[in-house]
Order: structure tokens, then sequence, then C-alpha cells
């Protein structure tokens, strides 16, 4: 594993109707087999893994991730670009606050077995 920090953050603008500004803190790069966690304040935590083919991009949807109180939706931007968003259990107004203001529509909620299930019958049915 490789981390490159970016002393002073990279920052640039985002959002459509209402404006943010992102800091970019650093780059990581990792070898096959090699995995990154992230942690929120409130001891949930985020795995990265990557593999000699990708990218594990999440812990499990409905294990780990849900065990650490976040769960993942597929949201879908004004433009049609497709994003997987992790929400932390407790945040769920500043979330919906964030969908109405840029605004994206939500597609399938990934947090759940009955979730998962129901997309993956959907998606088999075709």
């Amino acid at each position: 594993m490789k981390f490159i920090e970016k002393n002073p953050p990279r920052t640039f603008e985002v959002g459509y109707d209402k404006k943010g500004i992102i800091s970019d803190c650093g780059s990581m790069y990792l070898e096959a087999d090699e995995q990154i966690t992230l942690f929120t304040e409130a001891g949930g935590e985020y795995d990265v893994t990557k593999k000699d083919w990708g990218f594990y991009a999440t812990p499990s949807l409905n294990g780990r991730l849900a065990g650490f109180k976040l769960k993942a939706v597929l949201t879908k931007n004004r433009y049609d670009r497709y994003f997987i968003m992790i929400l932390e259990e407790g945040k769920e107004e500043a979330f919906q606050k964030y969908v109405d203001e840029e605004p994206l529509q939500i597609v399938a909620w990934l947090d759940s077995a009955e979730n998962l299930n129901e997309l993956d019958s959907k998606l088999n049915s075709k």
C-alpha cells in the first residue's frame, strides 16, 4: 500500500443547484489482496479491497456493511449518471435533504436481504 498525501488538499466545487466544496486529501495505491478500512465517528467501518481483477467496492451489503450501521443505495442524477452511496444510520434526514437538493432519484435500496432478493428476482425474470 502506498499513500500520497495532498497537502494542501486539492479543492473543487461540486453540486448543481446547491454548490459545495470537496477537499481531495490524497491518493491510496493498493496491490492485489490489500484492503483499507475507513471509519465513521460512530464506529462504522467501510472496507475497500483490491483484487487482481479490480475492487470489492463495499463490504457485503447485507452483512458486514449492515452490521456497521451503514447501508447502500443506488441513485441516479439528472444526467442519468448512477452512484452507489453509503448512508450512515442516523443520518437519514441529512441524506434525504441531499437527495432533494441535488436532485437525485433513489433507484434501489441495497441494504437488506429482502431488497436485494427483490432486485435479484426482477433482474433474473427478464
